[in-house]
């Protein structure tokens, strides 16, 4: 046997080993998935405790933990609009122990950054959680009774009035700035780090208004310390049918919600995202998240994979035109 093919058998038998040794590779991993969660799994909510994603993942969680028989836990990492928790998930191994659980700020953030610190193409679309309408409130002392109030004050002094936001590029900014739009105003924005500290600002009077998730805001109207001067949503909620909608106050088709969603790191298996997806579907048929979840002003449709991926699409593109007319500045 010549030199050169004593090298060639060398080299045929490499490449053999080197196919047996990914088809073992490939063999290892399946079951890995098969047997997802074996686990405790960490949902990241890049928001701080008590705004809407935390409650709606944290029903969720608890119905996941059942199903699935392991410890299903919340991490809130606060901070920048979501992008720090963002980031730990998208450093995360793809392996479905560490999801995200955001809100449409994530839709958001794209309008408002000329550069994410991430790629979106990293992270993958799970499903969505649910949605709700905002309430625009006001602190219980305040000199505005009515939408109109509110914006008749803001026409008369251009920029200067503030109102308050969970975060730069959060989905109350923009639905702030959605409202300040189609009113023909302009106001002072005012970023917080999230909706607790937005809510305590506004009803201490050093804002105008904030932009409220539904169920966040409903304890601070009901305790008698914020006025909500209108809701989103074209019709009134069932829970709270005494609060009027926008719409219906002189400003026809004004609707804008708010909705939470899960992610994964976009490397995650196939049959491991397919699982996460139809195991919340199930969730969100159980009876006490059904209960929880029409308290809060939360609505939830199953969507699969697919259905998930063209909503937050849609809602991007949504957001990017929101930014745009209201002449906002990425940053």
């Amino acid at each position: 046997m010549t030199q050169f093919k004593r090298i060639q058998k060398k080299w045929q038998v490499g490449l053999i080993g080197l196919a047996l040794l990914g088809a073992g590779i490939h063999v290892q991993a399946q079951p890995a998935a098969d047997k997802y969660p074996s686990k405790t799994v960490k949902m990241v909510v890049p928001l701080t405790p008590g705004s809407g994603a935390d409650i709606a993942g944290r029903l969720v969680a608890k119905s996941l933990s059942e199903m699935w028989k392991q410890p299903v836990i919340i991490e809130n990492r606060p901070g920048a609009g979501g992008l720090v928790g963002t980031g730990v998930v998208v450093n995360a191994a793809p392996d479905g122990y560490s999801l995200l659980v955001q809100s449409a700020s994530y839709a958001a953030n794209p309008a408002i950054y000329k550069k994410l610190p991430y790629d979106l193409k990293s992270l993958t679309d799970l499903n969505i959680l649910g949605t709700t309408p905002y309430l625009l409130i006001v602190g219980a002392d305040s000199p505005y009774k009515s939408i109109k109030d509110l914006v008749a004050a803001a026409k008369a002094k251009p920029g200067d009035l503030p109102y308050a936001s969970a975060g730069i590029g959060s989905s109350t900014h923009l639905a702030a700035e959605y409202f300040n739009q189609t009113m023909g105003i302009k106001m002072l924005h005012v970023p917080y780090k999230g909706s607790p500290e937005a809510i305590t600002e506004t009803i201490a009077g050093r804002t105008a208004f904030y932009m409220a998730p539904f169920e966040t805001a409903m304890a601070q109207v009901r305790g008698g310390k914020a006025r909500a001067l209108g809701i989103t949503s074209m019709t009134r909620a069932s829970v709270a049918p005494e609060i009027p909608t926008i719409a219906e106050q002189g400003y026809p088709n004004f609707d804008i919600g708010l909705w939470f969603g899960v992610w994964a790191p976009s490397a995650t298996p196939e049959k491991i995202k397919v699982k996460i997806n139809e195991d919340i579907n199930r969730a969100l048929q159980d009876v006490d998240i059904k209960i929880a979840y029409a308290k809060a002003g939360i609505t939830s449709k199953s969507m699969n994979l697919e259905q998930t991926a063209q909503f937050v699409k849609n809602e991007i593109a949504k957001y990017t035109k929101i930014a745009k007319d209201a002449g906002i500045e990425p940053q």
